[in-house]
Order: structure tokens, then C-alpha cells, then sequence
């Protein structure tokens, strides 16, 4: 797993992470419901609640989730900052592009030749 300095995970974690449609769905409900176990999870998947650990897992990997035990179970929340800071990185992208793009543009329109 990518860290940035300050042991944030990288935007590629992040992307990596709800590459995945199934931990998408599972990203959604943990945020939406405010936490769940795995078997909770599962219940409203197409999926094991083996497979929901493992994708829980890949989430956890990328700072997406919090797990915390609760009795015999183990609970997971949504930790949706790590996320924000991807999109906030690729706006930047985006933004960096945007402006490559405007700048060719601007060359060839100014290009009109002798």
C-alpha cells in the first residue's frame, strides 16, 4: 500500500479500492446506515459474507473503513476522507490538464500561418 508523508493513503489506494462495484455498494451502505459487520453486509449483497470481509479488507487497506469491535462482532464505519482528498487530487489534475489542453488549443487557433 502507497502512504503519502503523513500516513494518508494515496489517491491510487483510494481508486484502487472502489475500483470494485460490490465495495462500492459496501463503501455506500456503510455511510448511509452509519456502520455495520460484515454479515449485516451481506445480507443486501450478491456476495458471501466471506467475500464482504475481503472487500471490507481492501477498504480498511485504503483508510475507506474503521473497524471496531463490539462484543463478538466487529463493526465498520465509513471513513469518507480519504476519498475526498482523491477527488480533491484529481480535480487538481483535471485542472492541470485543462489548462494543457487550453494552451494547445490557444497554439493551433493562433497558428494561422504566413
Amino acid at each position: 500500500m502507497t502512504r503519502t508523508a503523513d500516513s494518508v493513503p494515496a489517491p491510487d489506494d483510494v481508486l484502487v479500492a472502489v475500483a470494485d462495484p460490490i465495495r462500492r455498494q459496501i463503501l455506500a451502505a456503510l455511510a448511509r446506515d452509519g456502520g455495520a459487520t460484515p454479515t449485516t453486509l451481506a445480507a443486501g449483497l450478491p456476495v458471501t459474507r466471506q467475500a464482504v470481509a475481503k472487500h471490507l479488507s481492501v477498504l480498511h487497506r485504503a483508510g475507506l473503513v474503521r473497524a471496531h469491535r463490539a462484543g463478538r462482532e466487529v463493526r465498520y464505519e465509513a471513513q469518507l476522507e480519504p476519498l475526498k482528498q482523491a477527488t480533491r487530487w484529481m480535480d487538481a489534475l483535471a485542472a492541470r490538464w485543462e489548462h494543457r489542453l487550453q494552451s494547445i488549443k490557444e497554439l493551433a487557433e493562433g497558428d494561422t500561418g504566413p
